[in-house]
């Protein structure tokens, strides 16, 4: 939810992406985003959405969460609008499981590919497209700086919601679970993170998942703070470009 308050800062700047690239929670937000939805807008689906709108519990080996909540919840909200359709161009990360290789979707059902970008391992049942298994696409790119910049980007704004590890409380398990995955996405984002034109890092001391729908005004905030810093940068390094506030601006997460 730190990203609806940075899309608040962007959409007051007149700033708006050509496309946008989203893996894990921010692919939800990005796909919500790219379907016009405003930032008020945003905020308000935010505010409303309950954790039975995207929680379904199934006991199964392969994870205790199913994702077919999520991916009807995102539908609904976009009247089934599939991927290509999307009024800007919006690119959903995820990790096919057999073979751990990153996997972008751009086409066919928005609800099912965001699933598959925020299915945590073991605790979601691995999403099931085209006889393939997908998970969490922050496994193999957490913040995917490079995607963007492979599909052409001229000028990338990057918002880092990952939380900071040496604030995770590891004294049970849910905590030690949480640090594992901590870890090795912090890992990850700094690689691809060094190829961002501008950075927007919200001050996050704890994870968070699409589950958590506990103090949303205060994480909003903090990701509209995080923006409203790199305000001035983000307008310099658009004039030191010469591109345009509504051309070639990626927004991603």
């Amino acid at each position: 939810m730190h990203i609806f308050g940075a899309i608040e800062v962007l959409e007051q700047a007149g700033i708006q992406p050509d496309f946008i690239v989203g893996t894990s929670a921010g692919s939800l937000v990005g796909a919500l985003y790219a379907q016009g939805k405003s930032a008020s807008e945003l905020r308000e689906i935010a505010l409303q959405m309950k954790a039975s709108d995207v929680r379904d519990i199934r006991l199964d080996k392969k994870g205790f969460f199913d994702g077919q909540k999520i991916e009807d919840y995102v539908n609904r909200l976009l009247d089934d609008t599939p991927l290509q359709e999307l009024k800007i161009p919006m690119y959903v990360v995820a990790t096919q499981l057999k073979h751990g290789q990153k996997v972008v979707f751009n086409y066919g059902n928005t609800g099912q590919a965001v699933r598959a970008s925020v299915s945590i391992p073991s605790m979601f049942i691995p999403t099931d497209i085209a006889g393939l298994e997908y998970v969490d696409g922050g496994l193999v790119s957490p913040v995917p700086v490079n995607v963007a910049r492979n599909l052409g980007a001229d000028l990338i704004i990057a918002v880092d919601i990952l939380a900071q590890p040496e604030h995770t409380e590891t004294h049970h398990v849910w905590g030690l679970f949480n640090q594992n995955i901590n870890i090795m996405q912090q890992r990850l984002a700094q690689q691809e993170l060094q190829y961002a034109d501008i950075v927007i890092q919200p001050d996050i001391r704890e994870k968070a998942h699409i589950f958590d729908v506990s103090s949303r005004e205060k994480i909003m905030q903090a990701g509209y703070i995080a923006a409203q810093q790199q305000l001035l940068n983000i307008v310099q390094v658009l004039n030191n470009k010469n591109i345009g506030s509504s051309q070639q601006l990626q927004v991603l997460d």
